[in-house]
């Protein structure tokens, strides 16, 4: 804010993140709020959406840089100043053409990111270069923050382990490596019975297609106790079978397990959250009256997630998921990948993780705040 009041009068003033909507969730809405930037927050005009702001009254633009395709969208500006939230999750090539175009004279560039991977090229690059290059580095914890209410803290570092809390709590620069859902303890998270007084609400039905690999699709039900419960799960392997299966036979067979879900009986989910590069089933399960809808692939946002909720002994598992739990406990990270800067989890073994994961993250709106109340 006040390099922005006392910016140069010639180039453009930018204000960067990965999206327009994770701008204004993350930027424009604490800059609007009069608690936390008093006067200065009714000087402050941005349109959701829009291409725009107006802060103090200069035109500020608004950019998302999702993917590499992006980069033509500051070529060619003359930049003055520029804010880029969640450097990390910007493409390289971006953030290289963001520099030069910072061509005026008194240009700054202001950066916000968490912790990644020690060997992300913004790290590397320009973390790692104090003192050999033109730029300052602040560090802070979620212990920095004194807006936040004490019991919100404790409650946010009770939700994290392992990786995420070392990078999330302790702001450190941590390899993913070993382990994905480290906080899995088999005694505290498999249950042989669900709650008493019952599943509430049927959240999802989450569904990892394969054809050669196993096809896996895993309950997810919201208790009455405001856990997340793995209730059950149908797989089909057709090595196993040496069978291959239509997607109008996979559709039939999980529609009859709905019907009867063993221990449990008729279950209709309130969403069917399907791997999204599985167009064909999509288009087959519509035929058949079950609206599937396309799961949110964010794998290191939905990890975290899942991962959060094992920290936190909301998510538990029932003992009949026996290819689930076997999968849960060696679900790893790719120790090659890391060493290039890349975090994504092994291959191997994954369908019912996934399958989870595409049912808790997509779906987690209707989730969140009963599990919130709880706390």
């Amino acid at each position: 804010m006040i390099f922005i009041a006392n910016a140069p009068s010639t180039g453009e003033l930018v204000m960067i993140g990965k999206t327009s909507q994770t701008i204004h969730r993350n930027l424009f809405l604490p800059m609007q709020d009069p608690a936390l930037f008093g006067e200065i927050a009714h000087h402050i005009h941005y349109t959701p959406g829009a291409p725009t702001a107006r802060i103090l009254g200069r035109v500020v633009h608004v950019i998302g840089a999702n993917d590499a395709k992006s980069e033509p969208k500051i070529r060619g500006m003359t930049v003055c100043g520029a804010y880029v939230d969640e450097v990390t999750l910007v493409p390289q090539i971006f953030f290289e053409q963001l520099l030069g175009r910072m061509s005026v004279k008194g240009a700054q560039l202001f950066c916000t990111t968490n912790p990644d991977n020690p060997a992300h090229w913004f790290m590397r690059d320009w973390l790692s270069q104090v003192g050999k290059k033109p730029i300052r580095r602040f560090s802070f914890t979620i212990d920095d923050n004194p807006f936040l209410d004490p019991e919100y803290v404790r409650d946010i570092k009770a939700m994290h382990e392992g990786l995420f809390y070392r990078r999330f709590i302790l702001g450190e620069w941590v390899a993913a490596e070993g382990a994905i859902y480290d906080a899995w303890d088999r005694e505290r998270h498999i249950v042989t019975t669900l709650p008493k007084a019952g599943i509430h609400r049927w959240i999802s039905l989450g569904v990892d297609y394969g054809t050669k690999n196993p096809f896996h699709a895993v309950l997810l039900g919201l208790g009455a106790d405001r856990k997340l419960y793995a209730a059950a799960d149908w797989r089909y392997d057709s090595r196993q079978f040496k069978k291959q299966l239509t997607d109008a036979e996979y559709s039939q067979r999980m529609r009859n397990w709905l019907a009867d879900v063993p221990g449990i009986g008729p279950v209709r989910p309130q969403f069917v959250t399907v791997d999204p590069s599985a167009a064909s089933f999509s288009t087959q399960l519509r035929r058949d009256k079950l609206t599937p809808t396309a799961a949110k692939n964010d794998v290191m946002d939905g990890i975290r997630t899942v991962s959060s909720l094992l920290a936190a002994n909301k998510l538990l598992v029932h003992a009949s998921c026996k290819d689930l739990i076997t999968e849960i406990g060696g679900y790893s990270w790719d120790d090659k990948a890391a060493l290039r800067g890349e975090e994504r989890p092994i291959k191997v073994a994954d369908h019912g993780v996934d399958a989870l994961r595409y049912a808790i993250f997509t779906t987690r709106a209707l989730w969140q705040r009963q599990l919130a109340l709880a706390a």
